[in-house]
């Protein structure tokens, strides 16, 4: 019970502040709709970029074989990664080794015509993954006309030369002629394109997520800030001179930069729904579960900031530069795909980047398995921040 009064306390303060308010609810959503509009089709690139192919093939096919060989051309620009199973190409999808990925079945090119080549673009890589399409769709629909009009043509002429008559060359030309024109006409697929969930993400639908990540950061800041406050003041020690206990107080500070993250990310979510008429994906369940394993994160740093730092203007230039770079490396100013493989593999270290993770991976459709990585994730940075902060703090006797 006591926890919780000091909670709300501290929430009411948060509440009332208005520059507080500005900066954690009104600042993520003015900026969310600048660079989702800004950057709506910049998160490709124009024309041809470098491009990392993935490639998984499933079994030996002519047509993969070939294409492949002329995709290395060094003026396409693009890079192929043939990858050894399809589990290893996403894999590499996840971790933005590769720009777009393609699935390639045994029987692509058969004369069932039953066999697509599947394009899965990476988040970001929209321009890329149509392009790719493209190629496909122009190979297979050359490759094809070729296939069709030279057995056409073979055949024509041994009927012709088993009869002991004579080629009509006039007449052979008229009939490929008819026949690449019905090729070339024919609505066939040859190719799909689907994303690594059920959707494709928005340049919108990115940031909207990134700067969730980047400004509910802002909170372990505030919640250190608000225990040298209290120490400064002396409240701290007025509580420490009543029944309260150590742990009630701990718990109280905990909750309440727990509850005020929650709420702004719930504010900020309705509004950037309503609003911005961002979409956080069809299972609200999800957002919110990943939005609480973040705000236990969270919460859980702003204990660590409270101990590793010694007056509230310490804890606010430390929580301004830390979550400044976090941001950065976390993808919340760029998408990780950009990234080389090494910053990638730091941005493993930042909460936001887990959070970004989620938020998008749902956005795109998936499934509760594809959340149990980046949740757990979460929970263990705030229970590890959470028992060093009450160590820490009930070492120094507060």
């Amino acid at each position: 019970m006591k926890s919780l009064l000091i909670a709300g306390k501290d929430v009411k303060i948060l509440v009332k502040d208005r520059k507080a308010l500005l900066m954690m609810i009104v600042m993520p959503i003015v900026l969310t709709a600048i660079l989702g509009s800004a950057l709506k089709g910049a998160m490709g690139g124009g024309g041809m970029p470098e491009t990392v192919l993935g490639v998984y093939s499933n079994g030996a096919n002519a047509w993969a074989t070939s294409i492949l060989r002329s995709l290395e051309d060094e003026a396409l620009a693009i890079t192929v990664e043939q990858a050894s199973t399809e589990k290893q190409l996403h894999e590499w999808m996840e971790k933005g080794r590769v720009d777009v990925g393609v699935l390639i079945p045994s029987d692509w090119g058969d004369v069932s015509g039953e066999g697509r080549a599947v394009i899965l673009p990476v988040a970001g890589h929209g321009s890329e993954a149509t392009i790719i399409r493209q190629i496909f769709d122009t190979y297979a629909m050359t490759a094809d006309a070729i296939a069709v009009s030279t057995e056409l043509l073979m055949t024509e002429a041994a009927t012709i030369s088993a009869a002991g008559g004579e080629v009509d060359v006039k007449a052979l030309h008229d009939g490929l002629a008819a026949t690449l024109q019905s090729i070339a006409n024919e609505p066939r697929d040859y190719v799909e394109e689907t994303s690594v969930g059920e959707q494709s993400v928005s340049a919108m639908q990115y940031y909207a997520a990134a700067m969730a990540a980047m400004f509910l950061l802002f909170n372990a800041m505030t919640g250190g800030k608000s225990f040298h406050r209290e120490r400064q003041t002396e409240t701290m020690t007025r509580l420490m001179m009543t029944p309260t206990s150590v742990r009630s107080i701990l718990a109280g500070k905990f909750i309440g930069t727990f509850f005020f993250a929650f709420f702004q990310f719930t504010i900020f979510m309705a509004v950037t729904h309503y609003l911005l008429k961002v979409d956080w994906g069809t299972n609200s369940l999800q957002t919110f579960f990943i939005a609480i394993c973040y705000c236990i994160a969270v919460s859980g740093l702003s204990m660590v900031m409270a101990v590793f730092t010694t007056d509230e203007k310490m804890a606010d230039v430390v929580g301004s530069m830390g979550v400044q770079v976090m941001a950065l490396l976390g993808g919340s100013m760029l998408p990780l795909s950009v990234f080389p493989e090494a910053l990638r593999n730091i941005a493993l270290l930042t909460p936001n980047s887990w959070a970004l993770t989620g938020f998008t991976s749902i956005m795109s459709g998936t499934a509760w398995s594809a959340l149990w990585l980046p949740a757990g994730t979460l929970l263990l940075i705030g229970s590890i921040g959470t028992l060093v902060g009450s160590f820490r703090l009930k070492l120094h006797s507060l």
